[in-house]
Parts: C-alpha cells; structure tokens; sequence
C-alpha cells in the first residue's frame, strides 16, 4: 500500500511547463543564496553574544549586508594560482565542491504535494521534484560533493592541502555508513523513499518520537559530514595552516565557503524533512488552527525549522572544541556504526513484528528480552577480556624498567613507575659549607686561593 500511495504523490510532478520549472528552480537557489548570507551574519552575531563581543554592526542596518561585503571583498581580490599545482583540476574543484551542494535542494518538499498553488496562473506543487528514490540521490550528491575537497587538496601542490583532503575522504567514508542507517530506519517506517511520502506519513507523528536514536545519529553525521566544528578536521588551521583551502584565494577560496553553508542548509532540510515533520506547523499550531498546513503557511513552518538546526551548527562551533583526528575516527568506527546498526535492527525486528499483528506489549516483551540478552552478553565477554588484559600485564608491570636504554621512558598502560624513595629526615641531612673540602676542585680550596694562583 505505501508503494501504491507513493506512486499515486509522484504523479502530481512532472506535469509543469518549461519557464514554471526554471522558475522553481531560480526559487531555490535564490532561497539557497539567500539563507546563506542571512546564516553567515547570524553565525558571527551568535558567536560574538556568546563571547560577549558585539559583532558585525557596520554593513547595512545591524551589519545585515556584511556577508555581502565580504563576498564582494573576495571577488575583487586577486586570484592567484600557485605554481607547482595542476591547474585544470585546481580550477575544477570549487566547482566540483559547489555546484552538488545545490542539487540536493531540489527534491526537498516545501509544502504539500496535494494542496497546490498559483504561480502566474497555473497550479503547481511546492516542490521543484520528487523521485522514488529521493533520498539515495541525496546520498549520491553529497558524496560527489566530496571529491571537490580531495580533488583541491591533491590539486594543490602542497603538503597541508593533500593531508586536508585525506581527512575529508576518511571522514566521509566513516560517517557516511551511520548515515545511511539513520535513513534506513526512516524508509522502514514511512515504507517509501520519497520525501513528500516521508512527511505525508509523519501527519499523526514526526519521525524524532519515533526514532529518537536515528535522529541523534543523524545529527552527529550532519555535523561530520558538513565539516564543521568541532568536526572540522579538513580544515584544522592549528596543524594544516587552512587545510584542503590553503593555496586558494578570491572567488575559488568563495566558492569553498559557498559550498559549505549550502551544505549546512542542504543538511538541515534533510532533517527537519525526514524527522522534523517536514513543511507541517508544529504540534500546538496545528492543532486549533486547520489551515495551518494550507497555503504558503508550510514554507513558513519549514524555513523556522531549517533556521533552528542552523542555529545548532552555530551553538556547536560557539561551544565545543575540535577533537583529535583519533577521536573523530573512533567516534565514526566504533560509536555510531555500531549503535547505528543495531538500532537498524531493533527497528527491523519492530516493524516485522507489528507487520505479523504483534500486540504492542508482545513486541516490547521480545524487544525487552533481547536488548538484555545482548547486554549480559557484552558484560560477560568485558569481564573475561579486562581478566586476559590484567593477566598480560602483570609480568610487565614487574619488567618494568623506567630507564631502558639508558634513557627516560614513560609507562605504558598498565605499568606503574616505581616509588620514589624517601627523602631523608632533617637530622641526618649533611650540612655542606660553601669554601668547605667538598667544594675543593683542581687542588685549589677556594675560588681566592684559585684567583691568587
């Protein structure tokens, strides 16, 4: 049935002449651009009121048109290509970073596929276009995106620039996986991989009750893959000087940073699309007001929602340090693709029992039973493995030589230094006289007797 029902939404696209397309089109870019200088000031506001600074105040009413100002700066500036890069690619790669950051937008639902609007006098849909597998070509456009930070860093010429590109693959690589275990267990629940199916299916419920733990983890991913802090590991300026961007200048380095809040904006609409409830007004709105979800109302609902993930990527980098490169790694491998597909399981195993006529108190009963199973299992298999860990360190700790080799060496874990012998009490501590016999060297007494010789 849900196939049936997102077949029968899909019909409603497709039907717009060319110029209403480009027209649509034309909105969301401008509605991409648009978010994007509003999002910039926003970040410097945010972060100069958290560190109790003032901010931009200068360019237009409130420094509203900075972001503006700084995109002219950068345009008129002189661009400049380094001398050891490949030029067609070095070229390419802001191109390659930028332009899929825009495609992602254009299956993003607005408003509701059934209640159509007039642009010009023709009805239309509040969705440029939606496809049965909207989501995997979201997925697909986000890794093209990718290529533009490796191609720039290896492009580059320069040491900094391949380490920030080699960070960007593995950081994609990694978190990409949880990613699309989040979205899994979205698609089990609305049964479609369709993003005006996905929020028609959230009319009773959105998907962030249903599937809190798919939230978080995509909202860890988000962060990840749009390298931001304190995920920014491509960029680290404390150990790569600028990263993958570091030999780029005037519009290219632009372009770079173009790409990057359209990705945050691209992200955020992904969010609030697939847990968020989408275009639909908030549960209190909702819920006296009927034409809340009529009209131009959805795009009000949405564009508030998309704002407040855009104001969490703010609060993150205000609040938050970067972490170790290990750390990122540790927390993509062994955290979030682990929980991930476990809760892709759990899920699963739900949805199957409830598709069987399963009772609620039935399904949580075997749910119940199994998440203790695996927990006593894990406890189990720790006790013995910190047993083996103890029992493999304990002839170290007594090999344990703190200056093997003749130099100085710290312990490894599981070792302990040695104690540190006593000092010695006051009484039987040797008073030694400066000019006295222990002083004497080179057969002189004193430093006088040593001058006068």
């Amino acid at each position: 049935m849900n196939t049936y029902l997102a077949a029968e939404d899909l019909s409603m696209f497709g039907r717009d002449p060319w110029w209403l397309v480009v027209v649509k089109a034309v909105f969301c870019f401008a509605f991409l651009m648009v978010t994007v200088l509003f999002s910039i000031v926003w970040e410097r506001k945010v972060v100069a009121w958290m560190q109790l600074r003032i901010g931009p105040n200068r360019h237009g009413p409130w420094g509203m048109l900075q972001s503006l100002a700084d995109g002219v700066k950068l345009m008129l500036k002189e661009d400049l290509i380094v001398k050891r890069a490949d030029k067609v690619v070095y070229v390419l790669a802001p191109i390659v970073a930028a332009i899929p950051a825009f495609m992602a937008i254009a299956v993003i639902p607005f408003g509701p596929a059934g209640n159509e609007i007039s642009i010009f006098g023709h009805r239309t849909t509040m969705q440029l276009t939606d496809l049965p597998i909207a989501m995997l070509y979201i997925l697909a456009v986000a890794s093209v995106g990718i290529y533009g930070i490796v191609l720039a860093g290896w492009s580059s010429g320069s040491t900094y620039p391949l380490l920030g590109g080699l960070r960007s693959c593995a950081q994609m690589i990694s978190y990409e996986i949880a990613m699309g275990a989040a979205f899994a267990s979205v698609f089990l629940y609305s049964g479609s991989m369709s993003t005006s199916t996905i929020v028609e299916q959230q009319h009773d419920r959105w998907y962030i009750l249903l599937l809190p733990v798919s939230f978080i983890l995509y909202i860890v991913t988000m962060v990840g893959e749009t390298n931001r802090a304190p995920f920014d590991m491509p960029e680290s300026e404390g150990d790569l000087v600028g990263g993958f961007n570091t030999e780029y200048s005037s519009i290219k380095f632009a372009m770079f940073m173009l790409a990057e809040y359209v990705n945050m904006v691209t992200v955020s609409a992904v969010s609030a699309t697939l847990f968020l409830g989408g275009w639909r007004a908030p549960w209190p709105v909702s819920s006296f007001w009927e034409g809340a979800n009529h009209g131009w109302w959805p795009l009000l609902w949405f564009v508030v929602k998309v704002q407040l993930l855009l104001f969490f990527f703010i609060w993150l980098r205000g609040t938050l340090p970067r972490v170790r490169y290990d750390q990122l790694m540790k927390l993509g491998w062994k955290v979030l693709i682990p929980v991930s597909v476990t809760w892709l399981m759990l899920v699963a195993t739900v949805r199957a029992l409830r598709n069987e006529n399963y009772d609620f108190a039935d399904i949580a009963l075997y749910v119940g039973g199994g998440v203790l199973a695996l927990l006593l299992i894990s406890f189990v298999a720790d006790m013995f493995r910190e047993k083996a860990k103890t029992a493999e360190q304990a002839p170290e700790q007594q090999a344990f030589d703190p200056m093997a080799g003749g130099f100085p060496v710290p312990p490894l874990p599981g070792q302990e230094l040695p104690p540190v012998p006593r000092r010695r009490p006051r009484g039987e501590r040797e008073l030694i006289v400066s000019g006295g016999p222990d002083t004497v060297s080179d057969g002189t007494s004193d430093g006088k007797e040593a001058s006068d010789g």
